[in-house]
């Protein structure tokens, strides 16, 4: 019988038998664990790791899958870092300003009083440098970092009292994201670095005066209207927060070139879709928000000036003391210099004209 015959007649088990199987070789299934610093109610910002992960899965045929998994499952939101550091997870996705006590230039990568906002942060991170030196800073941290989300211009957040002046934050509790509070805090304040699930209660229960988070959407659905009714704006410590996807050193190095670019283009979509939804959801839920009666509130304009004034001056006492900071804030203060500039004539002008319209 010649081989031919074998293979038409023999069936599968005939043809290994007659040592006639084709040569298959299979790629090997890679698995990671991905930790995120959010809760999973939040379909925006803790989405934006399941959006990477599904991307993931899909430009791979399968052969490559990361686990998705909320703050708190596998390590406390805060402990991210130090997860992907230790390699106890191969990837976080997170806001890298959550991490300023282990140094401040972490913040940097996120979003700093008064920075940029999002366009501009997207324009630093990938055409101004920004992407190469927040890399060459995480690397001290045995990771690398993708954009992975932004949330746009944020509200300045929920106060159960009334604020008329800059003297009224004196004494404030005030849960407030991460690097912001040490603005926060020359300003008399009391800041609050308070897990986003955790936030409601705490308001609730009066163990803090104040709360921001993020945006309308996301505010809705945590309820914040319901205990405190002032709503402030602008988030002028968040003109544009900038989320990361941290990735252990090794980890990343172990993959095949395919699969570094599979990482780099799904983190990429997640990034884009992220703020396509806030930007597309925030309108619609601020007017439920106003219609369950919310009190929006604009700061007074001594509270912008002095926020302004004492983020300044920090930057400035940063950049004599950590050189890690002097080195990223100067190419960054430089482009934000060069942004504003541009924007005074195109965006911020257009924009203008375009709200004070009757559409």
């Amino acid at each position: 019988m010649d081989r031919r015959t074998v293979l038409q007649h023999a069936g599968i088990a005939g043809v290994l038998a007659a040592g006639a199987a084709p040569a298959v070789h299979a790629q090997p299934a890679i698995r990671w664990r991905l930790a995120s610093s959010f809760p999973k109610s939040l379909d925006t910002i803790y989405g934006a790791a399941d959006v990477f992960s599904q991307k993931v899965r899909q430009l791979s045929g399968g052969r490559f899958e990361v686990s998705v998994h909320a703050a708190g499952e596998l390590m406390p939101a805060f402990g991210v870092v130090d997860g992907v550091q230790k390699g106890t997870v191969e990837a976080a996705h997170t806001a890298p300003y959550y991490f300023f006590g282990k140094d401040e230039t972490f913040a940097i990568g996120g979003a700093i009083p008064f920075g940029l906002n999002s366009r501009q942060m997207s324009a630093w991170t990938y055409e101004g440098n920004g992407l190469k030196l927040m890399r060459e800073f995480y690397a001290r941290y045995d990771m690398t970092s993708f954009p992975c989300g932004n949330t746009g211009a944020q509200m300045g957040g929920w106060m159960r009292q009334e604020v008329k002046s800059a003297a009224d934050l004196k004494g404030l509790k005030f849960r407030i994201g991460g690097f912001a509070g040490r603005v926060l805090e020359r300003m008399g304040g009391v800041p609050q670095n308070i897990p986003g699930g955790e936030i409601y209660q705490a308001l609730e229960k009066g163990t803090i005066d104040a709360a921001e988070w993020i945006g309308p959407y996301d505010d809705l659905k945590l309820g914040f209207h319901k205990v405190a009714p002032f709503y402030y704006y602008p988030g002028w410590w968040e003109g544009g927060l900038q989320l990361d996807l941290y990735v252990n050193q090794k980890a990343f190095d172990a993959l095949s070139a395919e699969h570094k670019a599979i990482i780099e283009a799904a983190s990429t979509y997640a990034h884009v879709e992220t703020q396509a939804k806030y930007d597309a959801r925030n309108p619609g839920a601020l007017k439920q928000l106003v219609a369950t009666g919310a009190k929006l509130r604009p700061f007074p304009a001594d509270v912008m000036t002095e926020a302004f004034r004492q983020s300044m001056a920090l930057y400035d006492e940063l950049s004599r003391r950590n050189e890690n900071w002097k080195k990223v804030y100067a190419a960054y203060s430089k482009f934000r210099a060069e942004q504003n500039l541009w924007f005074r004539f195109t965006e911020a002008t257009f924009d203008r004209f375009m709200q004070s319209q009757k559409l």
